[in-house]
C-alpha cells in the first residue's frame, strides 16, 4: 500500500498505522520508539500485523475520523452487504490498549481476521498461551493479551478467525500490551472505551480556535499534533514512524520517532494559536529538561523523555517499504553540531513569554548559559539544518537561526526586564547581520545561498523574512523568492535544494521528493509580500495531497503523485496550521514572529 493509504490512532504515548485493508501494520508499544510488534509497513506479514477484513470481493471502501476526535471508522461494502470496523486507542491509564469493533451496517458479511504478533520488529516470534477468556504472546519482556468476540484457531504461527456479522450485530477485539511479567488490565465493554475515547478526543478538540475556512483542516493537523505528542513528558516526536524513504528504493531512511529542537518554535505557534496553552507549557518544560546540562553538549534532538543516547543500527531482517533499505533504529544526527538549533531554542522561549507562558528565573539562566557558548561557537561550521552526513560546513541558515538567539535574547532585556550583557549580545547579532549579507549572499545569483561563498539555493532561507532579518519588500528577499521559484520550485513543490548539485554537502546519493514544510514556507512569503492569490492558490495544493484523512507525510512525489517519508509528519502538519492562520487573518504567525528593529546593511 502506498503510504497515504493508511491512517492513525493513538493514545498519546504511542500510535497505530491502520491501512485501508483494515490491517494494522505498524505498532510500537509501550511508547513511540519502543521495539514494533507489527512491522508490516516495513516488511510483509511475516513481520506482524492485525488484519480484520470481509472475506467476500469489496464493492467499496470508505474511511472517515468521527468528528474532532482520533477514532477511526471504516465501511466495507459487498455484494452482500456492508460492515463498519471501528479503530480506537483509549486514553491510557496503565497498559497500552487498542480495541476494534465490527457491527454489521446491511445484509450479511463473511469476515476473516488474522493475527501475528512478532515482538523486536518481526524478528520475535512469540510463545503464545491460552489463559483464562485471553490469548497470551510472550516474547522476553513484552506481552501482548488478546480477547476476541468470535472464536480463534491457529494456522502456522498466526491467529486466525471466520465469521459473519449480520445487521446490527457488534463483535469486539481487544489487544493490551503489558510487562510479560504482569498481568494485563482488561477494561472489556469494547463500544463504551470507544465512546469514553471519542470523548475524551471532544473535550479536548473544544479547547481550539479553529474558525475560518479551513477550520476543519487546522483541527485535524492540532488533533494529529496531540497523537504525536509523548504525554508523560510533553515532547512531541516528529514522527511514529521509522525508515520510510525520501525517494522509493533510496537509503534516505531516518529514524523520526524522537523529539527535535527545531520543531520547538513552529510548534508552540502551532498549539498556542489554537488555543492548547497547557500543551505548549509542557513542550516548553519538556524543551528545558531535556536540554539542561552544558550548552556545549546540547542536541538536535532527544528521546520522548529527554534521553540523549539515541544510537544508529540497522535491521537487515526487515527489508524496507517498497525494498527500501536500510531500515535504521536511532539516529547519528542526534550527535552532529547544529548552529540552528540555539536559535530554535532561544525564539521559542522568548515567543512563550511573549503569549504570556510564565517562566522561572532556572529557565533564564539556562537561557544565558546558551547565549554564553553562541557567542563564541556561532563562528563554527556545523552540519546544517537538513542534517547532512558530508563535512560541516558555514550554512547560512545556521548563521541566520544564530542571529535570532541573539535578536531574542537583546529582546528578552528591552520588553521583558530580563538581566544580560546586552550590549555584548547586540554586537553579535550586528556582526552576523552584516556577515549573512556579505557572504550568505550571491549577488550573480540575486539570492542568498546554502553556504557562505557559494552558489547552491536552499529552500531554508525562505526563513530570512519569517524570522525578522530583512522585510519582505527587501530587494535581497524578492531575488531569493524568485530565485527559488525558478530553481527548487518543481511541479508546483518546492525541494529542499538540489541534491544532485551538491554531493559534497548531502554526503549521500542524491533523490528525494519536494518537501512539504519548504513549500508551507514559501506560501508564507507570499503571504507576507501581499501576494495572496498565489498563497492561496500553493496552500491550496498542499490541502489536496493530503490523504482521505487529511494526514501529510514528509516529503511529496509530484510525478508519482505520492507521499514520501515519515508519515505522518509533525512540521507539515504545523506547517499547515501556520500557513492558514497566515491565510486566514491579519496578525498570523508570519507577522508575529519578525519585530525586526535594525538598520539593514546594504
Amino acid at each position: 500500500m502506498k503510504i497515504e493509504d493508511y491512517g492513525l490512532i493513538g493514545d498519546t504515548q504511542t500510535v497505530a498505522l491502520v491501512g485501508r485493508n483494515g490491517s494494522i501494520d505498524w505498532l510500537c508499544v509501550p511508547r513511540f520508539d519502543s521495539a514494533a510488534c507489527f512491522a508490516a509497513l516495513l516488511g510483509g506479514e511475516e513481520h506482524g500485523c492485525w488484519q480484520i477484513a470481509p472475506a467476500e470481493d469489496l464493492v467499496a471502501t470508505r474511511r472517515a475520523y468521527r468528528k474532532r476526535t482520533l477514532v477511526l471508522e471504516t465501511e466495507f461494502e459487498t455484494a452482500n452487504g456492508c460492515v463498519r470496523l471501528t479503530d480506537c486507542m483509549p486514553p491510557r491509564q496503565r497498559d497500552a490498549d487498542l480495541v476494534r469493533v465490527v457491527r454489521g451496517v446491511r445484509g450479511r458479511v463473511k469476515m476473516k481476521m488474522r493475527l501475528i504478533v512478532r515482538f523486536d520488529y518481526g524478528s520475535i516470534v512469540p510463545w503464545l498461551r491460552r489463559v483464562d477468556d485471553r490469548l497470551e504472546a510472550v516474547g522476553g519482556p513484552d506481552a501482548l493479551s488478546f480477547w476476541s468476540g468470535v472464536e480463534t484457531h491457529g494456522e502456522g504461527l498466526t491467529t486466525v478467525a471466520e465469521f459473519e456479522v449480520t445487521e446490527g450485530q457488534t463483535i469486539p477485539f481487544e489487544l493490551v500490551w503489558h510487562p510479560s511479567h504482569e498481568p494485563p488490565e482488561k477494561r472489556g465493554d469494547a463500544m463504551g472505551q470507544i465512546e469514553q475515547t471519542a470523548q475524551w478526543w471532544n473535550e479536548w478538540s473544544s479547547q481550539a480556535k479553529c474558525e475560518g475556512e479551513w477550520g476543519e483542516a487546522i483541527q485535524r493537523s492540532l488533533i494529529t499534533l496531540k497523537a504525536l505528542t509523548y504525554a508523560p513528558t510533553g515532547g512531541i516526536v516528529a514522527a511514529p514512524t521509522t525508515s520510510l524513504p525520501e525517494q522509493i528504493g533510496g537509503v534516505r531512511n531516518w529514524d523520526y520517532r524522537f523529539c527535535w529542537l527545531r520543531d520547538a518554535t513552529f510548534t508552540l505557534y502551532a498549539l498556542m494559536q489554537g488555543g492548547h496553552t497547557d500543551e505548549a507549557c509542557e513542550w516548553r518544560d519538556w524543551l528545558l529538561r531535556a536540554v539542561a546540562g552544558d550548552p556545549s553538549k546540547l542536541q538536535i534532538m532527544y528521546g520522548a523523555a529527554g534521553e540523549r543516547r539515541l544510537d544508529e543500527y540497522e535491521l537487515p531482517w526487515l527489508p524496507g517499504y517498497e525494498d527500501s533499505a536500510p531500515v535504521r533504529i536511532g539516529n547519528a544526527a542526534s550527535s552532529q553540531f547544529q548552529l540552528d538549533v540555539y536559535g530554535e531554542l532561544i525564539d521559542s522561549m522568548h515567543k512563550a513569554r511573549c503569549a504570556g507562558i510564565e517562566s522561572d528565573a532556572n529557565a533564564w539562566k539556562l537561557q544565558r548559559a546558551v547565549m554564553e557558548f553562541l557567542e563564541t561557537a556561532w563562528h563554527e561550521p556545523d552540519e546544517g539544518i537538513w542534517e547532512v552526513r558530508g563535512a560541516r560546513r558555514h550554512f547560512t541558515h545556521s548563521k541566520l537561526m544564530a542571529w535570532v538567539a541573539f535578536d531574542r535574547a537583546v529582546k528578552a532585556v528591552e520588553k521583558f526586564d530580563c538581566e544580560g550583557p546586552v550590549e555584548r549580545w547586540r554586537s553579535n547579532r550586528d556582526a552576523l547581520l552584516l556577515e549573512i549579507c556579505a557572504r550568505g549572499f550571491n549577488r550573480e545569483k540575486n539570492a542568498f545561498v546554502q553556504e557562505y561563498d557559494g552558489e547552491a539555493l536552499d529552500a531554508s532561507l525562505l526563513m530570512v523574512p519569517l524570522v525578522g532579518f530583512l522585510p519582505p519588500d527587501d530587494e535581497r528577499v524578492r531575488g531569493t523568492v524568485a530565485a527559488i521559484e525558478r530553481e527548487l520550485l518543481i511541479d508546483g513543490f518546492v525541494l529542499r535544494y538540489r541534491s544532485e548539485e551538491v554531493p559534497h554537502v548531502d554526503g549521500l546519493p542524491p533523490g528525494e521528493g519536494a518537501f512539504l514544510l519548504c513549500t508551507f514556507w514559501l506560501a508564507d512569503n507570499y503571504a507576507l509580500a501581499g501576494r495572496f492569490e498565489q498563497a492561496r492558490a500553493l496552500f491550496e495544493r498542499l490541502l489536496a495531497i493530503r490523504n482521505d484523512l487529511g494526514l501529510l507525510a514528509e516529503q511529496y512525489d509530484p510525478r508519482a503523485g505520492r507521499m514520501l517519508g515519515n508519515f505522518p509528519q509533525a512540521f507539515s502538519h504545523v506547517g499547515l496550521v501556520n500557513t492558514a492562520r497566515n491565510l486566514s487573518r491579519e496578525g498570523g504567525p508570519a507577522q508575529q514572529r519578525p519585530e525586526r528593529e535594525q538598520d539593514l546593511p546594504r
